[in-house]
């Protein structure tokens, strides 16, 4: 019965395609990009983060770069921190 039936579904062309393969790597290409205009469109659109904002404006940009996080560099792009600013 089921080859009975694979057959005449084989060979029906008013049967609508259900599926398309798709390579799992377009998926994650598709879902990596959306994301991060996701980020971006939050990232633009929050109060927060001004000083850090200064120096990554672009999410993009900023995951392109292998960064080497300590502390110090944690007080300076955050603004956070025992430092003396000049005005």
């Amino acid at each position: 019965m089921a080859d009975q039936l694979t057959k005449e579904a084989a060979n029906n062309k008013n049967i609508d395609e259900s599926y398309t393969k798709i390579p799992k790597s377009a998926i994650l290409n598709d879902l990596k990009e959306n994301s991060i205009k996701q980020w971006q469109n939050e990232w633009e659109n929050t109060t927060n983060g001004a000083t850090t904002k200064f120096f990554f404006p672009k999410v993009e940009d900023r995951l392109k770069i292998r960064i080497n996080i300590t502390p110090k560099f944690t007080i300076i792009t955050t603004g956070h921190g025992n430092m003396k600013s000049y005005s």
